[in-house]
């Protein structure tokens, strides 16, 4: 049964009971937004206050200012049983920080995942073009090339392409350098293409052994046998056949390309693997928009697939636990 509670995860939390869920699995804000400073940061969070970031983060999106803080992650804490587990997505350029802030609400940091994908893109500034653009010389149009777009999928708009994966995109054009310094700087940016990102994988004290708290509440261990990585080709014939799971995940094109550095077919089945969201599997269930008969849009800019939300809940969650996400974004 999944039950949704509409509003501020910062107030919405402080109506669930004290210990009762057994495992969160959320992808928050990463805070992508513009660099913050972390001396306030941190001067606020040890004296218990909130830290408010303003502008936008992630494609500009308001509500990825900034990093959850400690007054939520405190929430999170309190409302599950002792032992039990939290997974947290993060930014590559905020996992430190979103790292400090569980900490500093009581959680042990026992691990951190990484999901490795092939499909994502670059949000880089073209240093060569830059430099043109301040000496106000016009480049010369050479071609055009295909782009992700990243730019938010408007109601009703149904004449949008894509790359083959369901992701909008773009033409944008190709150019060459109209001065000297630029021709100097051709082919350097600011930022690398992204293909990880960081799960943090916390959990919440207990007193005495696990093996007292799992008797006690249920909580406390991972499912191990239960996410096991199975090995294409050979029959499970126990329990503990297939690989011991990794903190290691895999989309299909990550997959591939490490079959073609080890020359082995399937030498990615030591890691589970997963392919990202379609476009089928973000719009399911939205139903026809207002504007007649189009299929709505989710417009979400980082929707996970359910595999791997499937398989990450399954590590941490018991026997017909309760799961909270405080995040439900899209």
């Amino acid at each position: 049964m999944i039950h949704v509670r509409v509003g501020d995860s910062a107030v919405v939390l402080r109506e669930l009971e004290d210990a009762s869920i057994d495992s969160i699995v959320s992808d928050p804000p990463y805070g992508l937004g513009k660099v913050p400073d972390i001396v306030a940061v941190l001067r606020a969070w040890l004296t218990g206050e909130r830290y408010v970031q303003s502008g936008g983060g992630f494609m500009g999106k308001e509500w990825d200012s900034f990093v959850p803080g400690p007054e939520v992650w405190r929430e999170c804490y309190r409302v599950l049983r002792p032992g039990g587990h939290m997974l947290v997505f993060a930014g590559t350029r905020t996992v430190d920080v979103m790292g400090v802030a569980l900490r500093l609400s009581g959680f042990e940091i026992r691990d951190c995942i990484v999901w490795l994908y092939g499909q994502g893109f670059p949000k880089s500034h073209d240093v060569s073009k830059a430099i043109d653009r301040a000496a106000g010389a016009a480049r010369e149009i050479v071609g055009a090339r295909r782009v992700p777009d990243a730019t938010k999928l408007r109601p009703c708009f149904a004449a949008i392409s894509n790359d083959g994966d369901g992701s909008p995109s773009r033409m944008i054009p190709v150019t060459v350098p109209a001065t000297e310094d630029a021709s100097r700087w051709e082919g350097w940016g600011t930022a690398l293409k992204p293909a990880m990102e960081p799960v943090l994988l916390v959990r919440k004290s207990f007193s005495g052994t696990v093996a007292k708290n799992v008797l006690a509440h249920g909580t406390g261990a991972l499912n191990i046998d239960g996410c096991r990585v199975g090995v294409k080709g050979h029959a499970v014939a126990r329990i503990n056949a297939g690989r011991w799971p990794a903190n290691v995940v895999l989309d299909e094109e990550a997959a591939s390309q490490l079959d073609t550095e080890s020359g082995v077919h399937g030498g990615a089945s030591r890691f589970f693997y997963c392919a990202k969201a379609s476009s089928s599997e973000r719009d399911a269930g939205l139903g026809a928009d207002s504007c007649g008969d189009e299929q709505r849009r989710n417009t979400h800019p980082t929707v996970k697939p359910i595999s791997l939300m499937r398989y990450l809940t399954r590590l941490v969650t018991p026997p017909d636990g309760v799961v909270l996400d405080p995040f439900m974004g899209s």
